[in-house]
Order: C-alpha cells, then sequence, then structure tokens
C-alpha cells in the first residue's frame, strides 16, 4: 500500500496530539494516511502498553487512516543509531510516503526529539540506492525512496510554527481521537497517579493552541509544523 502521508510517534498519542486535526483533515480528502508508533509507550505512568494498544487503535479508527503499526522500540531507551535506523527505512520502503510528519524538534520528554532526529534522518538515508533492506519474510528486496518533505508537529514547548494547517471543522475529530487514550488524560474517577498530560487544563491547552493558532492566522482552528527547509508556494493565491 503506498501512501501518502505517514506520520511517525514516538508514543501512541503522539500524532493525535500533534497532527490529529491535520491527520483527519487529509482523510477527508482522500488521502491516504498511515500512523507508525516507535514505542507502546511502556513506561507510562498510567495504564499499560497492553491497553495503549487498544487505544491506539480506537484513535486510529476514529481518524480514518489507513494503517497503523507500531514498532516496539523500547519506550524511553530507544537510540538514533544503524539499527534503528534500518528499521524505520523498512517502513518508509514499504509505505513510499511523499510527506512524513514526526515529533517535535525540540521537547520536554527525551523521545520526542530523539524520535524526530531517527525520522529525519531515515528518511535521508532511505533515498540512498546503496542501502539495501528487505522486509521480514520477504525475499525481494525494497526500492530505494525518500519522501518529498519531512514535517515537525509541536508537542509540549510553544515552539515558532513555520507554517499552520487550517484544521476548523476537524477539531472536535481531532479532541475525539485524543479522548480515546482514556488511562492517559484527564478522568475525574481515575484513581491513577497524577501526570503532566492527565489534568483538564493539558487537554484544554491543546484545543485553545489550536484555536489561537487560528486566531492569528484568520481561521477557526489550525495546527502549527515546522519544517527542515523553506516551504514553497506556486503561487501568492495559496495563501490565505
Amino acid at each position: 500500500m503506498k501512501l501518502d502521508i505517514l506520520i511517525f510517534g514516538a508514543h501512541p498519542d503522539d500524532a493525535e496530539l500533534g497532527a490529529g486535526g491535520t491527520i483527519a483533515k487529509e482523510v477527508s480528502r482522500g488521502k491516504k494516511v498511515g500512523i507508525v508508533d516507535l514505542t507502546r509507550g511502556e513506561l507510562g505512568t498510567r495504564g499499560t502498553a497492553e491497553i495503549r494498544d487498544k487505544e491506539a487503535a480506537k484513535a486510529a479508527e476514529i481518524l480514518g487512516v489507513a494503517v497503523r503499526e507500531n514498532m516496539e522500540f523500547a519506550d524511553g531507551f530507544f537510540v538514533n543509531d544503524k539499527e534503528h535506523q534500518l528499521e524505520i527505512i523498512k517502513i518508509i520502503r514499504k509505505y513510499r510516503p511523499e510527506i512524513v510528519l514526526c515529533n517535535a524538534i525540540d521537547d520536554r520528554h527525551i523521545d520526542h526529539p530523539k524520535g524526530s532526529k531517527l525520522v529525519s534522518n531515515a528518511c535521508f538515508l532511505s533515498g540512498l540506492v546503496k542501502i539495501d533492506t528487505k522486509m521480514d519474510g520477504d525475499d525481494a528486496w525494497q526500492e530505494a525512496w525518500r519522501p518529498k518533505v519531512v514535517y515537525h508537529f509541536i508537542q509540549w514547548k510553544n515552539l515558532e510554527p513555520d507554517f499552520v494547517v487550517d484544521v476548523s471543522g476537524f477539531i472536535d475529530k481531532k479532541t475525539e481521537a485524543i479522548l480515546a487514550y482514556g488511562s492517559q488524560f484527564y478522568d475525574p474517577k481515575s484513581n491513577e497517579p497524577e501526570t503532566p498530560i492527565s489534568s483538564k487544563n493539558f487537554i484544554d491547552s491543546v484545543i485553545y493552541r489550536a484555536r489561537d493558532l487560528g486566531r492569528i492566522t484568520g481561521v477557526e482552528h489550525a495546527e502549527g509544523f515546522t519544517a527542515e527547509r523553506f516551504v514553497a508556494v506556486d503561487n501568492l493565491e495559496n495563501l490565505i
């Protein structure tokens, strides 16, 4: 299956929090979108990896993505090395996306910038024809493939976006997908320990950021991204 857009997140829920509105919008436009989680979030204070698996599947169904996979890298301890890069390269060559979205370049959780750099490096290396890869259980060599662009969503830290995507009309779908992770986020009935993301204020802040970016750019809601190179438009009429 060739995908138009592939989103990588260090943990289940990263894609929804950072780009849930964009994902829902692109799916509504008929784009084939997939999500790949690097870890199962097994070090999360609340819930378990098995619960997160179910929550991620539910969120994927809400967003309508074509595929969701988990690399099962070690939460908190995966590194940006050859072994991990090759596994990401296999996925990029498998789905051949035009666009890759991935974690924030700088953030509170160490896995976010680490995952960001790992995926970015793998996207470049995936285009080199002298790197040979095969999917597990497949005898066929994969063809080299490099995505056209790599963009990074914004997470805990309020980074300055290089561009924003108008997600007006899709904020409810984003919120629904986030709240599919019931073990992680605000639940007044939960007896689990409090975490930085389990407060009502955290969920409110995610929605408020989208509203504020929308205010600044003249739309109802928007999601911000940073780019690795200049973003070009084919004419000035494409600017909102």
